[in-house]
């Protein structure tokens, strides 16, 4: 019996722990789906949170991009654009450079160089100086024509000469042999224009300056005569009384005869000014002298005038005195007629 009632109360107190137990698992469980139901709203807030921050760093990110590639677009077309540019250049300079093999060939015959040269020369004397200061084709007395003359003070012979064959030859030689024989005939045709520079146009009982200017229109020329390894050249020209110019050096030769014009000219102009302000010294010395002789006689015309005005004076009081002595006169004839009159009676 006891054993009875021991497995009752066991299953009683069985039954309740399993009631207790499957209440606290219900709460377990409970517990566990509200916190995971928490949990699950909190992820899914982050992940939207995320998602938005994913999406909107996209977005700029996708808009940078955007901008990257306009911009990369646009440098690309610049590129294509200048590329496009430089090929024109290269296309030009292509075509200039055949210009200038042209060019050579038609210098090559020395009268055609003489001729390029002065034109050259006539531009760049038109360029700098007033029509007036320069003449092309200057004849001298002895029938010997000058390129151009600059006119200043006295007149100043230039010549334009163009020894280009040596030179390209001395420009191309691949040894020293020939160089230094290139050299040689270059010196010789230097000289050579030098010289008939010298005998035919420096001519100081013409007028000119016992100097000239010999026109290079090359600068590579000039640089090979003027800065040759001995200047010998240039040494020789200056004995010679002969000066090379390039067209740089000469422009500045040009400005320094413009500014040396332009002086001359205001000198004229002042002499004219000087005798312009003589001339008016004088008109105002001969103003000055009839100012003076109006100035006496009308001194002494107001010398006269106050002794014709004490002589009026003088007269005037003559004339009261007479006028009153002629009323008394009259007024004692007026006062003795009465008596008369009685007399007579």
């Amino acid at each position: 019996m006891t054993g009875v009632i021991l497995i009752l109360l066991l299953g009683v107190g069985l039954a309740a722990a399993l009631g207790w137990l499957a209440r606290a698992l219900r709460d377990l469980r409970t517990d566990w789906s509200s916190q995971l139901s928490e949990r699950n709203a909190e992820v899914d807030r982050r992940l939207v949170g995320v998602t938005e921050t994913m999406d909107r760093r996209l977005g700029e990110l996708d808009t940078k991009v955007d901008r990257r590639l306009e911009s990369a677009s646009q440098t690309t077309n610049k590129i294509h654009e200048r590329l496009g540019k430089v090929d024109e250049a290269t296309t030009q300079m292509l075509e200039r450079a055949k210009d200038l093999a042209r060019l050579e060939q038609a210098l090559r015959p020395p009268k055609a160089r003489g001729g390029f040269g002065e034109l050259l020369l006539e531009n760049l004397l038109r360029d700098r100086l007033p029509p007036s200061a320069y003449e092309m084709q200057y004849t001298f007395d002895s029938g010997e024509r000058v390129d151009a003359i600059v006119r200043a003070d006295r007149t100043i012979p230039v010549d334009s000469k163009f020894p280009l064959d040596n030179y390209i030859r001395l420009v191309d030689a691949e040894t020293d042999d020939e160089r230094q024989l290139a050299e040689r005939q270059f010196g010789r045709d230097v000289k050579q224009h030098i010289d008939a520079i010298a005998a035919k146009y420096i001519r100081p009982d013409e007028g000119t300056y016992d100097f000239a200017f010999m026109y290079i229109p090359v600068e590579g020329v000039y640089y090979e005569l003027a800065c040759g390894k001995t200047g010998a050249l240039l040494s020789y020209a200056h004995e010679r009384r002969v000066f090379p110019v390039s067209p740089t050096t000469f422009t500045a030769y040009l400005q320094v005869i413009a500014l040396g014009l332009r002086g001359m000219q205001i000198e004229e102009h002042a002499h004219e000014v000087m005798a312009y302000v003589a001339d008016l010294r004088r008109d105002f010395d001969r103003f000055a002298d009839d100012f003076d002789k109006v100035g006496t006689h009308l001194g002494h015309a107001q010398s006269k005038y106050h002794e014709a005005g004490k002589r009026l004076d003088k007269f005037g009081t003559k004339l009261e005195r007479a006028v009153e002595e002629q009323e008394e006169l009259d007024g004692e004839t007026v006062l003795e007629l009465p008596g008369i009159a009685a007399d007579a009676a």
